[in-house]
C-alpha cells in the first residue's frame, strides 16, 4: 500500500508526497498526483504539518441506500443503481479543519462515517474492469448533513441543499492506493464514543460497481470522490463536540462542528 498525502508545510507551502505510517516520514513528490508525480529529495516530518484534504475534487458523488444492514433497518429494498447526489468542491475540508454550522440554520447535524473512492484517472462509459483500474485509492469521508433541512419543503427533497454547505465533506487524512476495503470496517467515534463499527464488504456495489455505473451517468476526472455511503448509527453532532472516522489501514479524520 502506499499512503499519499497533501499538506502545508512550516512555510505555508503546499505540497503532497507519500507518508511511511511506521516512521512519520513524508517524501515531497514534484508533478501531480494522479499523473506520474516523482519523487523530490525533500523529506519532512508529518507532525510538522498541517494536512490538508488529500486532494481536490471537481465533485463528490455520496451514494445513499448502499449496505445491506441499513437497508434492511430503513425496510428499503437494494437499488438497482447506486442513489446519489453531487456535493460541490466547495464543502471539502480536510483533517482538523472546523464543521462550520450555516448562520442560517439551527437545526441538527449529523454525521457519516464513509469510505471514499478517489479517481484516478478520467473514465466514461467504464467496463467494471475498467472501472477498478481508475480507482488511485480510498480515503475516510465525513459526509456531513442538516438534517433538518431534508424535508423543509414537502413537494422536493433537500438532499444538495442539506449537504452541500461549506466545509460539509470532510476528506482524509490520507488517500491510500493499494487497500483492501474488503477486510476493513468504518469506524466512527462521537467525542470518544463510539458511534459506527460496520463491514465494508456489507456494501449493496463494490467501489468497481460504483464507479463503473456512476460512469455511465457522467465522467469521473482525476480527483474526483466517491463517497460509498453509510451503515447503521447516523447521529447528530453537538456544537463544539469532535467527530472521529476511522478505517484502519488509511487512519483517522478528526473534524469538530464549530460552536
Amino acid at each position: 500500500m502506499t499512503t499519499w498525502i497533501r499538506f502545508r508545510d512550516a512555510d505555508g507551502h503546499i505540497g503532497f508526497g507519500t507518508l511511511d505510517q511506521h516512521s512519520g516520514r513524508v517524501v515531497q513528490h514534484d508533478g501531480a498526483l494522479f499523473d506520474r508525480p516523482r519523487p523530490t529529495d525533500i523529506a519532512h516530518v508529518v507532525d510538522d504539518l498541517t494536512l490538508l484534504a488529500p486532494c481536490e475534487p471537481s465533485k463528490v458523488i455520496a451514494l445513499w441506500n448502499n449496505y445491506y444492514a441499513l437497508s434492511q433497518k430503513l425496510d428499503k429494498a437494494p437499488p438497482k443503481h447506486p442513489l446519489f447526489l453531487i456535493k460541490p468542491p466547495m464543502s471539502v475540508i480536510g483533517p482538523d479543519a472546523s464543521i462550520r454550522r450555516p448562520k442560517s440554520y439551527h437545526g441538527k447535524i449529523a454525521y457519516e462515517g464513509e469510505l471514499g473512492i478517489v479517481i484516478g484517472k478520467t473514465v466514461s462509459n467504464a467496463t467494471v474492469e475498467e472501472a477498478e483500474a481508475a480507482i488511485f485509492g480510498y480515503t475516510c469521508v465525513n459526509d456531513v448533513t442538516a438534517i433538518e433541512l431534508l424535508q423543509e419543503d414537502p413537494n422536493f427533497a433537500q438532499w444538495c441543499r442539506s449537504k452541500g454547505f461549506d466545509t460539509f465533506t470532510c476528506l482524509g487524512p490520507a488517500i491510500v492506493s493499494g487497500f483492501d476495503w474488503r477486510a476493513a470496517n468504518v469506524v466512527t467515534m462521537l467525542e470518544g464514543v463510539e458511534r459506527q463499527n460496520y463491514p465494508l464488504d456489507d456494501m449493496i456495489f463494490s467501489p468497481a460497481e460504483q464507479v463503473s455505473m456512476l460512469s455511465q451517468d457522467m465522467t469521473l476526472v482525476p480527483g474526483d470522490v466517491i463517497a460509498c455511503g453509510t451503515s447503521i448509527g447516523v447521529g447528530s453532532i453537538k456544537d463544539g463536540a469532535r467527530v472521529e472516522v476511522s478505517i484502519p489501514g488509511i487512519g483517522t479524520l478528526g473534524n469538530v462542528l464549530a460552536a
